[in-house]
């Protein structure tokens, strides 16, 4: 969730640190800071609570001169997000200085230890005693740093992605990672350090992906040294990195948010790219092929996933199971990981991240391979954890997002799982050739369609001015487009802070509907689909109540204009593929709400871009 930057090279490290860090602000943060080795060999460490640009402010008049330095964005774990508490954290000596991400879950027990000893704490963070740890054994063995982290990191329970300088030998970087993303950037004698590739990808698209329990030394001058906690010399896997910067800027646009809804028809375009061949009717995914025995053999498919990608696991499961005819569960990975499920061999565990370091989904893709479950991960970012630790996989390939709130790789997630669930419908021989046909031209189509649906944002932005109002919202939704409504209402809470609720539309007799007033807004899905009368009959509920009803429904629909107070008019298309069109209008509404709000929508309050931390 924290921000990691770091440099060593012949250049000035502050302006490099301080790019990287503004990179990272999609990650999410309350505090920044950043520690230099000057050339005179003082370890300088700045860092104050709020954005880049205050510490920016307050570097203005100290010394931030140096080609060493490491720095980072927190998001607040142990002890309140304050200047005490932001990284880099000194040890006592002030010989050293540490950055880190994760969670260090004995960290209480060996504080005390370390009291005991006579060491003073200057934080409430679990991260400075780890750096304090590391200095009493490096002074209590006369050890050099390396050594001295391999047998602290010994001590250590918890995840963790760690940078550490010594300002006795102003030439060298140290980092390790155990289940948080770590990136080495090798550059022309430098080298760059980050969470991800994007602090590092304007500098050289040679990167090493960090493998846990693996531990980095850069030195000015030499190659690239990695070990492990044993110090067993390892072989680091030099992979070419390929963003295009363009992606990783705003382009023109106020917020990220927006340029990412923009950017769906196509990011889904590239998402199928090679896998759907219109002109010989033909979905082909390389892991289907390559596992195809594996996975028509399966007994059932277990989808685990959190947020956003849950509710797309949701619409992947109904596809699944009405393609193939194979019973699919959807599971919050946080509640699977602890209740010891039952798994069996011949399941298949659908593991949904956008960006392949979620803490809870990486953990119950090691629970699943432990109990011989196949494991097929459904990523975005290349080289990320889930996907290395995933028997197979397949990428959504929609580039780079940097706005906390997931827009273009939920629609990519869908759509991976629109065309998994093609696959393998062919091959099993669950699927009419004619409706298999038909729903992959219609696939095809979507991105086109999304265009036709992205026309409305101006009258999107008008329509959710006169919602700012509101407290409270309800999303409605049956079949595929519940998962929409509930993704809709997530959107809603993320980046505006007003409550919101999805249901299916059913339910909203069972207790929500004593909620609707005049003063309620109710978003409804009613497409034409084999539910709309259903939907329609809902509608009425809520009108006949005095709510406030904003309804999405297919081009040309009259019965529903004539009730709901607002329509929101979507290209007809086949019901599997509606998600794909309506959940673009709520996330338009949920982004103009926020503008209209001043709230600060790329970066919501308390949110994290990867949530890489319990």
């Amino acid at each position: 969730m924290c921000g990691i930057v770091g440099y060593i090279g012949n250049k000035e490290a502050f302006p490099i640190l301080i790019k990287g860090l503004r990179r990272l602000e999609y990650r999410g943060y309350d505090s920044a800071g950043v520690a230099l080795i000057n050339s005179d060999g003082n370890l300088n460490v700045c860092k104050t609570k709020g954005k880049v640009d205050d510490l920016v402010a307050y570097c203005s008049d100290k010394n931030t001169s140096g080609c060493v330095g490491i720095a980072h964005t927190r998001w607040a774990t142990h002890g309140e997000p304050s200047s005490l508490n932001a990284h880099p954290h000194y040890s006592q000596s002030k010989n050293l200085a540490i950055i880190h991400n994760g969670i260090i879950e004995n960290y209480a027990a060996l504080k005390n230890k370390m009291i005991a000893k006579g060491i003073e704490f200057r934080s409430d963070t679990d991260t400075e005693v780890l750096v304090q740890l590391i200095e009493y054994i490096q002074e209590r063995k006369n050890l050099d740093l390396l050594t001295a982290v391999q047998l602290a990191l010994h001590e250590v329970i918890g995840a963790y992605a760690i940078a550490l300088v010594d300002r006795r030998d102003p030439n060298q970087v140290i980092a390790a990672c155990k289940q948080s993303p770590l990136v080495i950037g090798i550059g022309d004698n430098e080298f760059f350090l980050g969470s991800d590739a994007t602090p590092i990808v304007e500098y050289t698209d040679k990167v090493v992906y960090m493998e846990d329990g693996n531990i980095a030394v850069m030195r000015i001058g030499e190659e690239l040294t990695v070990v492990n906690i044993l110090n067993r010399r390892l072989n680091p896997d030099i992979q070419t990195v390929d963003i295009n910067l363009g992606q990783i800027e705003k382009g023109g646009y106020p917020h990220f948010m927006l340029k990412e809804i923009f950017e769906q028809p196509d990011c889904l375009t590239n998402c199928m790219r090679g896998r759907v061949n219109v002109d010989t009717d033909n979905v082909v995914l390389s892991a289907v092929i390559d596992n195809k025995k594996r996975l028509l053999n399966a007994k059932r498919f277990i989808i685990v996933a959190c947020g956003t990608s849950w509710h797309a696991g949701l619409i992947g499961k109904q596809m699944i199971e009405s393609l193939c005819r194979i019973p699919v569960e959807v599971e919050y990975a946080s509640e699977f990981r602890y209740r010891n499920p039952v798994i069996a061999p011949d399941d298949v565990v659908i593991a949904i991240s956008q960006s392949g370091e979620t803490a809870d989904t990486l953990a119950a893709v090691k629970l699943a391979k432990d109990s011989g479950a196949f494991v097929y991960g459904i990523c975005n970012a290349i080289g990320s954890s889930i996907p290395r630790a995933t028997n197979t996989g397949s990428y959504i390939h929609v580039g780079p997002e940097i706005g906390v709130a997931s827009t273009k790789a939920f629609t990519g997630q869908v759509t991976v799982l629109t065309m998994l669930a093609l696959a393998l419908a062919k091959e099993k021989g669950t699927i009419e050739l004619k409706d298999y046909l038909n729903i992959v031209k219609e696939l095809h189509e979507i991105p086109e369609k999304m265009k036709q649906v992205l026309k409305m944002n101006n009258r999107m932005a008008e329509l959710s001015r006169m919602f700012t109002y509101a407290r409270n919202f309800i999303y409605l939704g049956r079949g595929y487009s519940y998962p929409v409504a509930l993704e809709g209402a997530l959107k809603l809470k993320e980046i505006s802070y007003i409550h919101a609720e999805g249901y299916p539309a059913a339910e909203m007799k069972h207790g929500p509907i004593a909620l609707i007033d005049s003063d309620m807004p109710v978003v409804v899905i009613a497409t034409h689909n084999a539910m709309y009368e259903k939907v329609l009959n809902n509608i009425q509920e809520v009108k006949a109540r005095k709510g406030k009803v904003i309804a999405l429904v297919t081009e040309g629909d009259e019965t529903i204009s004539r009730i709901a107070d607002e329509v929101i008019e979507l290209p007809d298309t086949i019901e599997c593929l509606e998600p794909l069109l309506a959940t673009i209008p709520l996330q338009l509404l949920a982004y103009h709400i926020a503008v209209w709000k001043g709230k600060d929508v790329d970066q919501p309050r308390n949110l994290a871009k990867s949530v890489t931390v319990e």
